[in-house]
């Protein structure tokens, strides 16, 4: 009992030590597997598109992000704790290369949707719903790349030294809550966003077609989330006249 308790105020007190701005080194960095299966699941569902909404061989893309996904595995293959201005860089270009596929997939979507094809209606259907899906991974990437300087930086970092959050979560705000409520809040927890916090806002977004929870505060996390908002709404109305359609 004694040692429980000993071990939850040491808890307690290192968390406030990071939020309040103290040495953020016993944090153990968020966990590399996430990510993983988020940019693979991503790369997959490009692979199944139909021929007419990929651009050059079917396995060439595939295996530029694979090849550029690896090395990022060898820095940080568990968690999040490295970082080298060339492994950031690489980050960021893997994040843009999914991210251009599928927009070049969605612009191809879209054209194929207004052209109104009968014969590969269910076609379109299916891969409607693939490159949702996919710009719903996408911009999750995106925002938790970008948020605050990054995984690394969000847990490796004191508060103090972080860059301007583009996202206010939250657990943010939640340190004046009630007890059970304050308890997870960033101040008292130490609590930190992370890949599934960024991929929630995503799916929100894209359901919602507008903020639920978390707030953006940047002018490029408002773009963004502008940006995809717009795609989602777009997909979702030219799919369900597609749909309506097929079914008459």
């Amino acid at each position: 009992m004694g040692i429980t308790k000993a071990k939850s105020a040491s808890t307690r007190k290192a968390a406030t030590k990071h939020a309040t701005g103290g040495p953020a080194d016993e944090h153990d960095g968020e966990h590399r597997a996430p990510a993983v299966v988020a940019v693979l699941a991503a790369i997959a569902l490009q692979t199944a598109l139909p021929n007419d909404l990929i651009h050059g061989p079917r396995l060439l893309l595939p295996v530029v992000e694979v090849v550029l996904l690896i090395p990022l595995i060898v820095v940080n293959p568990q968690r999040f704790k490295r970082e080298t201005a060339w492994s950031r860089s690489l980050s960021l270009t893997l994040v843009g290369v999914v991210a251009a596929a599928n927009a070049f997939s969605l612009a191809l979507l879209i054209k194929a949707l207004l052209a109104g094809d009968a014969a590969d209606g269910k076609k379109l259907l299916a891969a409607a719903l693939e490159v949702w899906l996919t710009n719903i991974i996408v911009f999750g990437l995106i925002y938790w790349e970008l948020d605050r300087g990054g995984p690394v930086k969000r847990t490796q970092l004191d508060h103090k030294d972080l860059p301007p959050a583009d996202f206010r979560f939250s657990q943010d705000e939640n340190a004046d809550a009630i007890d059970e409520v304050a308890v997870t809040s960033s101040h008292r927890s130490g609590w930190v966003p992370t890949l599934v916090d960024y991929f929630y806002v995503s799916v929100t977004n894209s359901t919602a077609f507008s903020p639920t929870d978390t707030m953006p505060l940047s002018t490029r996390a408002k773009l963004l989330m502008s940006t995809q908002c717009i795609s989602a709404l777009v997909v979702s109305v030219l799919v369900i006249a597609k749909a309506v359609g097929a079914l008459k």
